[in-house]
C-alpha cells in the first residue's frame, strides 16, 4: 500500500511539474481553433504595438450586424475581447450588414473601414464603405465622415470588402469588391477621398479570373499578392484564391487555391487576411470556417493556421487545423 502511495505521489508531482512548465513556456501553447469563441466572421488581423489584433463581422443576421468587437492578443494563444468597438448608434447611416472591417493606423489615429446595409441599388440606398477613427485600437471609434466613402456602385461591384493597402511608396489604396467584381482607388492622404488616376479615372477594375469577394493584398520578396474569396459564403466550398504581379494593379493571373474546407476538420474555409510578423518571414493566415456539426450559414468562427512559401514564392496550400498555432510572441 505505502508503495503504491508512493507511486500515485510521484505521479501527481509529474503531471504538477509538466503544467507549471507549460506555464513557463508558452512556446509550449497552441492557439487552438477557433482563436475566441462566438460566431464571428471576415477577420481583419493587424499588429499595433506588439500585439496580435483581429476584427471581425460579428456573424449574424443582417439586422443584427450593427457592431463590431475587436479583440487582441501579445502571443496568438492569449486573447482579450473588446465590446462593441463600433456600432451603428455612431454611424447614423448604418442600419444593418456591417462587415469586414479593415483597419489602418496613420498619425496616431486608428482608422476602421466597414460595408454597410448590403446595398443593391445606390439610387434608392444609403450605404456602401464607411470610415470611423479613434485614438485607440480598442475604440471607441466615431464616424469620420458623416457619409459613406464609396456609396454608388462602379464597374458592377457591390461596395463592400474592403481592404486598405500600404504601397512601398507610402500611397494608400482601398481595393474592395463583391458580385464578382474588384477595384481599386487611390486614396487621399486624410483619407475624405480619391485621387484621380493618370487617365482621368477614380476607381480601377483588377478583377482576376474566379473572384468573387474578400480581396486582401501584401507584398512580399517586392511581389505583390492578391487574394480573394471564392465560392458561395453559405456554403462548403467557400475558399481562398491568389494571383502575383508586379504591381498593385496587375494583370493578376490567377494561380490557384490556397485555402479550403477538409472535411475532417471544417468547411467553408475563407474570406481572411494575413499577418506577417515584423522583421521575419513568418505568416499567418486568418480565416473563418464553418464547424461540422452546423448548417446556419451565419455559424461561422474565426481560426489561425500557418501560410509557407516555397522557394519560388508560390504559396503552398494551407492545412487547417483544430490546434491552431505555437505561441509567438512579437519582439
Amino acid at each position: 500500500m505505502h508503495d503504491f502511495r508512493r507511486v500515485l505521489y510521484s505521479f501527481f508531482l509529474i503531471i504538477i511539474s509538466l503544467s507549471s512548465w507549460a506555464q513557463l513556456n508558452p512556446a509550449s501553447k497552441k492557439s487552438g481553433n477557433p482563436i475566441f469563441p462566438g460566431w464571428y466572421a471576415d477577420p481583419e488581423g493587424v499588429i499595433f504595438d506588439k500585439k496580435y489584433w483581429v476584427y471581425p463581422t460579428y456573424s449574424a443576421p443582417y439586422d443584427q450586424q450593427v457592431f463590431f468587437d475587436a479583440f487582441s492578443s501579445p502571443d496568438l494563444v492569449t486573447w482579450t475581447k473588446h465590446s462593441r468597438i463600433l456600432d451603428s448608434t455612431a454611424i447614423k447611416w448604418a442600419k444593418r450588414a456591417m462587415w469586414a472591417p479593415s483597419i489602418v493606423e496613420k498619425g496616431g489615429q486608428y482608422f476602421l473601414f466597414f460595408g454597410a446595409n448590403d446595398i443593391h441599388d445606390d439610387k434608392k440606398e444609403v450605404g456602401g464603405i464607411g470610415i470611423a477613427v479613434a485614438d485607440n485600437p480598442a475604440g471607441p471609434f466615431r464616424d469620420y465622415l458623416g457619409k459613406p466613402l464609396v456609396g454608388q456602385i462602379h464597374n458592377g461591384s457591390q461596395p463592400i470588402d474592403q481592404y486598405v493597402f500600404k504601397d512601398k511608396d507610402g500611397q494608400y489604396y482601398l481595393i474592395y469588391g463583391g458580385w464578382g467584381h474588384c477595384n481599386i482607388a487611390r486614396l487621399k492622404d486624410d483619407f475624405t477621398g480619391f485621387l484621380p488616376f493618370d487617365d482621368g479615372t477614380t476607381f480601377r477594375e483588377i478583377t482576376p479570373k474566379g473572384y468573387v469577394e474578400g480581396p486582401t493584398m501584401f507584398i512580399r520578396n517586392g511581389k505583390y499578392y492578391f487574394m480573394w474569396s471564392e465560392g458561395g459564403w453559405t456554403g462548403p466550398n467557400y475558399s481562398v484564391a491568389y494571383a502575383v504581379a508586379q504591381s498593385p494593379f496587375g494583370p493578376f493571373e490567377r494561380v490557384g487555391k490556397i485555402l479550403q474546407q477538409d472535411p475532417a476538420v471544417a468547411t467553408g474555409a475563407g474570406h481572411h487576411s494575413v499577418i506577417q510578423v515584423p522583421e521575419t518571414d513568418d505568416w499567418y493566415i486568418v480565416y473563418h470556417r464553418r464547424p461540422l456539426t452546423e448548417t446556419d450559414g451565419n455559424h461561422r468562427e474565426t481560426c489561425i493556421d500557418h501560410m509557407y512559401f516555397d522557394a519560388n514564392g508560390t504559396i503552398k496550400p494551407v492545412k487547417i487545423t483544430v490546434d491552431g498555432v505555437e505561441a509567438k510572441a512579437i519582439k
